[in-house]
């Protein structure tokens, strides 16, 4: 029994049941880079693999980023490909971060992190989504915060942010909000064809089409590139995505793959 994790085998092992059960390569992979050896972030890192290949999740992902180990040093980590380059999209944290096991914390005043992915050399105009899952709702510092993204005032605009007031995404130059309440927990905004969608947790909230271009410069976390840092947040992280565009049974399926990872890792919303 190994779909969707080793939770049972590892249980079955240590009451005597044999060899430990294997451990997804891409999982291990990822594991051996960030140095991580505990117990529990391996099976929540395994299973969180597992799941997204059976989903058929995994291939549309261009940089998973789930916050584990409790440093910058292995917060950096793309767990698609946990290569400590520019090239493989780990993170450069930059100014004032906390990281702890709950994830990875920005200061809302000069703290960001740079993905080196660029919207506009890796993923295409009708594929493409972004997403975060934030354990926080701090009073904002900044008067403009943004979560996550890339701006370029004369061409593409990727982005998305969640705030007391309101969830606000932007792909290829389209715009899409909500009126929300409650920052926390996953937000994702995905786009096929022409078609945006945002979803809060697992619900669609909004949805807007048009046609537009992809952003030009890398893409930040705790804050907008907008040819320079923008909009520092003060939220903290427990899981990013940047990826291909997702049909609304692969947002239901990573929302439930997030939740279960963090669920595992005790630091759910």
């Amino acid at each position: 029994m190994y779909t969707y994790g080793n939770m049972y085998l590892i249980n079955s092992y240590k009451f005597g049941g044999g060899a430990p059960p294997p451990i997804d390569p891409d999982a291990q992979a990822f594991l051996t880079a960030a140095a991580i050896t505990d117990p529990t972030i391996t099976s929540a890192i395994d299973t969180l693999v597992v799941q997204l290949k059976a989903d058929s999740i995994w291939t549309k992902m261009k940089a998973i980023y789930p916050f584990v180990g409790g440093t910058a040093a292995s917060h950096k980590f793309n767990l698609k490909d946990p290569q400590d380059t520019d090239a493989a999209f780990r993170l450069v944290f930059n100014g004032g971060w906390t990281h702890s096991a709950n994830g990875a914390l920005p200061n809302g005043t000069n703290g960001w992190a740079n993905t080196y992915l660029v919207p506009l050399s890796i993923l295409t105009e009708s594929s493409k989504h972004l997403s975060f899952y934030l354990r926080s709702d701090n009073t904002p510092i900044n008067v403009d915060p943004v979560d996550m993204g890339s701006f370029s005032s004369g061409g593409g605009k990727d982005f998305l942010l969640s705030k007391r007031t309101a969830q606000i995404g932007m792909l290829s130059n389209i715009l899409v909000s909500n009126t929300q309440t409650e920052p926390r927990g996953l937000s994702l905004i995905t786009r096929t064809g022409t078609t945006n969608k945002l979803f809060k947790g697992n619900n669609l909230v909004n949805v807007v089409s048009g046609t537009g271009i992809s952003a030009p410069f890398n893409v930040y976390i705790g804050a907008l590139n907008l040819a320079a840092p923008y909009g520092y947040t003060n939220n903290e992280f427990a899981f990013a995505s940047i990826g291909d565009g997702l049909t609304d049974t692969e947002e239901s399926n990573l929302y439930t793959a997030a939740q279960n990872f963090n669920t595992t890792l005790a630091r759910q919303i």
